[in-house]
Formats: C-alpha cells, structure tokens, sequence
C-alpha cells in the first residue's frame, strides 16, 4: 500500500465551544483523566517538548511529572540538549497526542528550573535503578558504546552501595512550563476537525475556534 493511501476517518466524538471549560487547566485535566479511563493507549502522560535555539528547532519525548495552577512538570539533566537549549531561549512548546481518542493538545510556553528542593523531593521518589542512571548517563553525550555506558552505571550503583537513598545529581533536575496558549485539537469526519485555541491576555483566557 501507498503512503498516500495510509488514512483513516475520525468520527468517534465532536468539539463544540459549549463543551469547553473556561479555564484551560481544568480542561486539559478533564481530557487527561477520560483518556486515563478510556484506557486505550499507552504512556498517556508522554509529550513532545520542542525547543528552539539557534533557529534550529529539536523535538524529544518526556513525560509530564506534575500539572497544577501553576504548569506542567517535567524532568530531565540540564546539561543535556534541551535543558541547554531552554537556558537559552525559555520558548517552548509541549503536544499531547491521545490518538486513539482522536484528539491532540499544543501548549505554548516559558520554562523555568524548579529549586533544589522540589527536584530532591522528586528524584528520591524515583526507583533507586532510575537515581543510579540519572547520576550515570552524561545525557546526549557521546559514548563509545553500550559496554561503556554500563560500565558507568556499575560504578555508580557501586559508589552509593551503602547509600539507603542517594543524594540530587548537581546537573539534574525539572523544568516548570508555564502556558501562555492551549490549543485543543479534535478530529472529525472529512479532515474538518474542531480546533480551539485558548490564549493568555491580561491574565484572562480568551477562547477562539480555528479553521481546520
């Protein structure tokens, strides 16, 4: 079969502005608690976070940690690329994909590092095997090979042997995203899919529906 051939029709559910919530937070949280008990799809806390430094965009996929009033959490080693593609230009954007129910989020947003002592409280939550990696992996540096990486992993699981719980690696830690826009993205029979964006003016969301 052709690429060209590869598509399917979205008709499971519809968008309409009545059915949105004011406040783009509470929405948000009301599509991600149905998509948790739709239970259709995997890793429904995955995101795509993209950056932007040097005009050179990069997109990876993280999971969210936290979401309140505040913003979406996650984490990461900030010396890897996108902790220093955020230190550079706060930008960025997260995209929430929920296929299976047929829908998409875009948030746009600046990011900002949590304290030291929101990462410790979270990296000691962690399995004790992801502590140890973290501490391990020079994230998005080269490495001569698997062994190696391996190797570095042993030496530090051998370093804290005696350690009950191990202390916040210096370069880990998370990143806070504060939204500025939401778009809810739902699709819909013959590609006019229902498109609403929330934006941020004057501390007050204002709500508009988008062409497909």
């Amino acid at each position: 079969m052709s690429l060209e051939d590869i598509r399917r029709d979205y008709a499971s559910r519809t968008l309409e502005r009545d059915d949105l919530l004011a406040d783009p937070f509470e929405q948000f949280k009301s599509w991600f608690d149905e998509t948790l008990n739709d239970g259709l799809g995997t890793d429904p806390t995955a995101m795509v976070v993209a950056t932007c430094a040097d005009n050179v965009p990069t997109q990876r996929v993280v999971l969210l940690k936290r979401l309140d009033t505040e913003g979406f959490v996650f984490y990461t080693n900030y010396n890897s690329q996108k902790g220093q593609q955020l230190a550079v230009n706060p930008n960025c954007s997260l995209h929430f994909a929920w296929l299976p129910q047929e829908r998409q989020i875009h948030i746009q947003g600046v990011a900002q590092r949590l304290t030291d002592e929101q990462n410790l409280r979270y990296f000691q939550s962690r399995p004790r095997a992801s502590q140890i990696a973290a501490w391990a992996s020079e994230q998005s540096s080269a490495v001569a090979d698997r062994a190696s990486l391996d190797a570095q992993y042993q030496a530090i699981e051998a370093r804290f042997a005696n350690d009950e719980k191990l202390p916040l690696p210096p370069t880990w830690g998370g990143f806070l995203v504060v939204p500025r826009v939401f778009e809810f993205w739902q699709g819909r029979r013959a590609r006019l899919h229902d498109r609403f964006r929330y934006t941020l003016d004057n501390a007050s969301w204002q709500l508009q529906r988008l062409q497909p």
